[in-house]
């Protein structure tokens, strides 16, 4: 098909499935980075050169940053999908991805190979969910045909008419 017949792209549909993977991911990730971070890595941190120790503090903070861009943008995908926000409202500015730093590659080489590790899939999370982030279009979805019948059973069970 090119790309003139194309039709205009519907919003992308995150599955609740799709949601609760990606976010067991990122707890188990975010887990991780803790426990490297807080612990094991200090030993490695202070083997480092004095440059590379820097290096190695910003690139914690950037991982940290990473996940929990990632977390914020689940929940809120969570949310919508609950219906607890509209997916207008889960399209605002403030509820997409956030901006996460990215990392200097010259920075990285420097760092130990479980620091990269971490990096690297922190990194790669994080681009997974910005293309689906960036996979959600404008365009409203239509109604649900069986939301719009139980809402009417719920007001009519109610008594609101």
């Amino acid at each position: 098909m090119s790309d003139s017949t194309r039709t205009p792209q519907q919003e992308v549909r995150i599955t609740p499935r799709l949601i609760d993977s990606l976010y067991t991911e990122a707890m188990l990730l975010a887990d991780e980075a803790r426990s490297y971070f807080d612990e094991a890595g200090r030993e490695e941190r202070s083997m480092l050169e004095p440059f590379a120790r820097v290096g190695f503090a910003c690139e914690s903070l950037k991982v940290t940053t990473r996940i929990m861009h990632i977390v914020a943008w689940l929940l809120t995908q969570r949310a919508i999908e609950s219906g607890e926000i509209g997916s207008g409202e889960g399209r605002r500015p403030e509820r997409r991805l956030g901006h996460a730093a990215e990392s200097d590659p010259k920075v990285i080489a420097k760092l130990p190979p479980a620091a990269r590790k971490l990096i690297d899939a922190s990194s790669d999370l994080y681009a997974r969910i910005r293309r689906i982030d960036e996979g959600v279009v404008a365009v409203e979805p239509p109604p649900s045909p069986a939301r719009a019948l139980m809402g009417r059973l719920e007001r009519g069970l109610s008594g609101q008419g």
